[in-house]
């Protein structure tokens, strides 16, 4: 049986133990927007807070949302810590991203890593989808189908944990999209002394004005 990834799941996850909090940003957001023109970004799922802080520090204004109160909290402390001048740039905002976007919608950037939404992938995507604003971007980087997650990303081998690049291509309307990224990519991270190869699916697709 599958286990629900709800509010308290993440809760409990985060709460106490800074969890994650060092950790340099995904390298598959920094290949896909570095070249990027900053704007207005959502890092939807905001967890750990590196994603934010990554863009803040490149110009961007932030709205960091996760459901977990406990993960913003610590987020907020660390960025303020590191930079005050660049957590200013972030807006921490707990939301349950299967039922609310929040900020208004139109971002320059919407993007998404490692998402576990309650309800299914489709409707989730489709709110992100709806939040870029034309001419902006959407990247989506979640765990491939070809990721058994050996234990790496810690919430274990989970079927419905997992999409692929197509998947997420194939809810957007090419007439609205241009897809310009949709493919797996390997990488290899170290636990614990342990090497890992982790399968990300990488989607980046431009909203067409």
């Amino acid at each position: 049986m599958g286990r629900e990834f709800d509010r308290d799941y993440w809760e409990e996850r985060y709460r106490g133990h800074g969890h994650g909090h060092d950790a340099p940003p995904n390298p598959q957001l920094v290949a896909e927007v570095s070249g990027l023109a900053p704007g207005r970004a959502l890092d939807a799922g905001a967890g750990t807070g590196a994603e934010a802080r990554w863009l803040a520090g490149q110009g961007w204004e932030v709205t960091a949302a996760d459901i977990s109160q406990a993960a913003l909290d610590a987020a907020r402390e660390r960025a303020g810590a590191l930079d005050p001048q660049v957590a200013g740039r972030i807006a921490w905002v707990r939301a349950d991203l299967t039922e609310q976007i929040p900020g208004g919608g139109a971002f320059d950037l919407v993007c998404s890593h490692y998402a576990h939404p309650t309800g299914g992938y489709r409707a989730f995507f489709d709110r992100l989808a709806a939040a870029v604003a034309p001419g902006g971007t959407l990247l989506v980087v979640g765990h491939d189908h070809a990721d058994d997650h050996h234990g790496a990303h810690g919430h274990g081998s989970l079927e419905h944990s997992r999409v692929g690049a197509e998947e997420v291509a194939a809810g957007l309307d090419p007439k609205e999209w241009e897809v310009l990224v949709s493919e797996s990519r390997d990488r290899e991270v170290d636990r614990g002394g342990h090497r890992a190869v982790l399968h990300d699916s990488v989607l980046r697709a431009r909203r067409r004005t």
